[in-house]
């Protein structure tokens, strides 16, 4: 899923923008999650999951598409409140599917579930197509070439966001999308209980995304905000490896999902903001690409550490991979800083 996300993702966000048919790209999403569906339902050989899992990495590759067309809808100035907006309905969309997809499985067997996938991308089909897109000139857009790609990737504040964003998610696909429910099964949790973990999470998680483009880092400042969310998000994530009960589990998952929340729509933001709105597209593929190899590298290196010293060494994996990720925001911010004073004196 992760490479054939990361195959897709600069050539789909840059030829949906290039072609003026970002309306086309978003149906192919949904198509190829009917397809997930029904990969998954067919019986008798274990390559259809796995042929699922590809399709699945091609679909959510076209998320870019979402992301570009969503913030050419806001004016210049106001992309951190577009991300923020963007990130928290895309946080209520997993956590519908989480909570729906339970019970189905539980109720009406296995298959249910990924048909009440195909009845969603069933609607949304209609959806993206009456998307009002909004052109971009042709004279204005540069041809996809090696150089400009050179000058897509040239921009400073792109490559630390796309770093720190493999970070953000080698966190978030080691803690709640990784080994934080087995924790929670080893301290009893089953059912609603397990599912109650999750919510812990994901709802602090959407809350945190809706606030941090607007109220939030206009109080305090995007890169003091990704600070903060790095390090909280890495004290808590290591804490998961010491909770003596799910009460205490609920508590860290509560904070860490506030934490995590912040960064995601600041790194979108900032993945963006030195691209002309004719490279946007190009930009947020280059983003979208390198970010995929944190989903893949956290919980493959803490799948490895687990199985060597234990369950609790991942949450520690991740800890120390957020702390990381705090110290280079604050190397990063002062230099920027610097860069900025030198430049008004």
């Amino acid at each position: 899923m992760v490479s054939s996300n990361c195959s897709f993702d600069s050539q789909s966000g840059y030829g949906q923008m290039q072609k003026g048919a970002a309306n086309r790209l978003l149906c192919l999403g949904w198509r190829q999650e009917l397809q997930v569906a029904y990969l998954f339902i067919i019986p008798g050989w274990s390559g259809w999951p796995l042929a699922g899992r590809i399709t699945a990495g091609v679909c959510a590759s076209t998320w870019s598409a979402f992301t570009v067309m969503y913030a050419s809808m806001f004016p210049q100035g106001e992309t951190s409140k577009a991300m923020g907006q963007i990130s928290a309905m895309t946080v209520a969309g997993q956590l519908t599917g989480m909570a729906f997809s339970a019970p189905l499985a539980d109720g009406f067997g296995w298959n249910t579930a990924f048909l009440a996938g195909v009845g969603a991308a069933v609607i949304g089909i209609p959806f993206a197509l009456s998307i009002p897109e909004t052109p971009i000139a042709a004279k204005r857009m540069p041809r996809l070439s090696p150089s400009l790609f050179r000058g897509v990737v040239r921009q400073r504040t792109l490559v630390r966001a796309s770093v720190l964003s493999v970070m953000a998610h080698a966190m978030l696909f080691i803690s709640m999308f990784g080994f934080t429910p087995l924790k929670a099964q080893d301290l009893g949790a089953d059912g609603w209980l397990l599912t109650g973990i999750v919510f812990s999470f994901m709802i602090p998680h959407a809350l945190a995304s809706l606030l941090a483009g607007g109220v939030l880092s206009n109080k305090f400042g995007e890169w003091r905000l990704l600070r903060a969310g790095f390090g909280l998000g890495a004290i808590t994530t290591a804490l998961v490896a010491f909770s003596p009960s799910l009460i205490w589990l609920a508590a860290t998952q509560a904070v860490n999902g506030f934490m995590q929340g912040l960064l995601f729509p600041l790194l979108l933001s900032l993945a963006i903001r030195e691209a002309p709105i004719s490279e946007r597209a190009t930009a947020m593929g280059f983003y979208q690409a390198v970010y995929a190899m944190g989903m893949f590298a956290g919980p493959f290196v803490a799948g490895w550490m687990n199985d060597q010293w234990g369950i609790n060494s991942g949450f520690w994996l991740g800890g120390a991979v957020g702390i990381f990720a705090a110290a280079l925001t604050y190397y990063w911010s002062s230099s920027r800083r610097q860069n900025v004073e030198q430049t008004c004196s």
